[in-house]
């Protein structure tokens, strides 16, 4: 195949809340992600992509800065982000792209659940927008799928009919069009917000709703299901005694909404196709970060735990990357920015914490990093101390420590894929985990991470109106 040399399109599309296990190419047998999977087969899968704060904000913070949340602030969902960082769309606005941001954007708010509020939901054309200067269709925060809306350049909600993620779809299959129409390359970021919950069956599509109808979730848990906690969680990550018996429904609407995500991520692949962009384009399709859905006794995310921290991180330029291979090196949130201008050939801004693994990408190899690292630094919303953590995640091993009592957790995902078996005081494991715990400690003293209470950044990184105004490497 003859590659092209033009520099490469970018369209990035992340779900929200989807964990690779329940893709149907990592193995789920109950996914229904045809799309999804053939993309898998067309590209370059990084098979331990991890997201290295697993919280929706969190993660879109290291996303446009390539930085760690010591360095980006973002500890908790509803702050707002400071705007003195250079970022992803800044980049790509100095390498002369056309930039387009369609979804959920999370880093404006400041107010909880006031989330039709046009103050809470509305982020205003700026330098809030991180350098997205063109086309602009987003939203604060919100996941009820039939009752959505979107801004663009003034606070007026302009309303969504129909289902939001078919919608957004629509929208950036016109976007690609007008701007593969211009002179210069282009960048779109479609964020959507499928599959986070609510579950309901009128939040879902209810053809894809009736498709699972009949499949029994019940059948075959996953062993870690429900099982003993660790006593680290609380009310944002806890399950109720009832969760085994609304875990069938959750499950149901859990997996119809990403049936439709890969429907709609079909229908941006043929359109790509159609253009004849597929050798000009890479296209990403990832996750914020994954769903614990009862493992270790949790629900959510905001946890080092496999089933919240692995998400799925695809790769496809036809030509460039090679089609149906997977790589092993561990990529985490912070990387994703670097590596994807270097796929660009544009150049990385200074300050980025995260390591350029575009060889891995396409095949030719390089440096890598010896593991991701992980910061819990509080829970997904309000300032509750107690569930801080640090961990890394190498390609066998994760170890993690909280902060309130010096716990330790030490498991081999390859023998344990389900993280049942604490390794830390087995004797055999003594040198590894010694070795794990310095490069821990090494990690967090290059970016200035003194692993605090979450009360601690509220007090000293935030100010009165939870603006960010302070981090481990920021002082504005």
């Amino acid at each position: 195949m003859a590659t092209s040399t033009k520099r490469p399109n970018l369209v990035y599309v992340f779900a929200d809340q989807l964990r690779r296990a329940s893709c149907g190419y990592a193995g789920d047998h109950w996914a229904r992600t045809p799309n999804i999977d053939a993309l898998a087969a067309d590209g370059v899968s990084f098979r331990n992509a991890v997201s290295g704060h697993p919280v929706c904000a969190a993660y879109r913070a290291s996303l446009m800065t390539g930085k760690y949340t010591s360095s980006t602030g973002m500890v908790i969902n509803t702050i707002r982000m400071n705007p003195n960082h250079e970022c992803f769309a800044h980049a790509l606005n100095a390498g002369g792209y056309q930039t387009s941001y369609i979804g959920k954007w999370h880093m404006w708010g400041t107010k909880r659940g006031s989330y039709y509020d046009p103050e809470y939901a509305y982020t205003p054309p700026g330098p809030y927008r991180l350098g997205f200067d063109g086309h602009w269709a987003a939203f604060n925060f919100l996941h009820n799928y039939y009752v959505a809306e979107h801004y663009t350049d003034t606070d007026k909600p302009i309303r969504v009919h129909g289902y939001e993620p078919d919608a957004q779809t629509d929208m950036a299959i016109e976007q690609i069009k007008r701007m593969q129409a211009g002179d210069d390359p282009f960048a779109l970021f479609l964020s959507f917000g499928t599959p986070h919950d609510p579950w309901a069956r009128t939040n879902t599509p209810e053809a894809d709703y009736k498709t699972f109808e009949w499949t029994d979730f019940d059948a075959d848990p996953a062993p870690n299901f429900l099982t003993e906690h660790d006593g680290h969680r609380n009310a944002w990550t806890g399950v109720g005694d009832d969760y085994a018996d609304e875990f069938p429904k959750i499950r149901q609407s859990y997996y119809a909404m990403t049936a439709n995500l890969d429907w709609n991520i079909g229908r941006l692949l043929k359109a790509i196709d159609e253009m004849e962009l597929a050798e000009d384009t890479i296209f990403v399709f990832t996750s914020d970060h994954g769903e614990m859905f009862g493992a270790h006794s949790r629900s959510g995310k905001m946890t080092f735990y496999e089933e919240a921290c692995r998400v799925p991180f695809l790769m496809r330029r036809a030509g460039h990357t090679p089609a149906g291979t997977e790589t092993d090196v561990c990529l985490n949130t912070p990387d994703i920015m670097p590596t994807i201008l270097g796929m660009m050939d544009l150049p990385i801004p200074e300050a980025a914490e995260g390591m350029d693994l575009s060889g891995h990408a396409l095949g030719t190899g390089g440096d890598e990093p010896e593991a991701a690292l992980m910061q819990g630094m509080a829970e997904v919303d309000g300032w509750m101390d107690g569930s801080e953590y640090r961990a890394l995640r190498t390609k066998q091993h994760t170890y993690a420590r909280y902060l309130d009592d010096g716990s330790e957790k030490l498991f081999d995902n390859l023998a344990d894929p389900f993280q049942m078996n604490n390794l830390i005081d087995d004797p055999a494991c003594a040198d590894l985990a010694a070795k794990l715990r310095k490069h821990l400690a090494d990690r967090m003293a290059e970016l200035g991470d003194t692993f605090e209470k979450s009360t601690w950044y509220r007090d000293n990184w935030l100010d009165e109106n939870f603006n960010i105004v302070r981090t481990a490497t920021l002082n504005a």
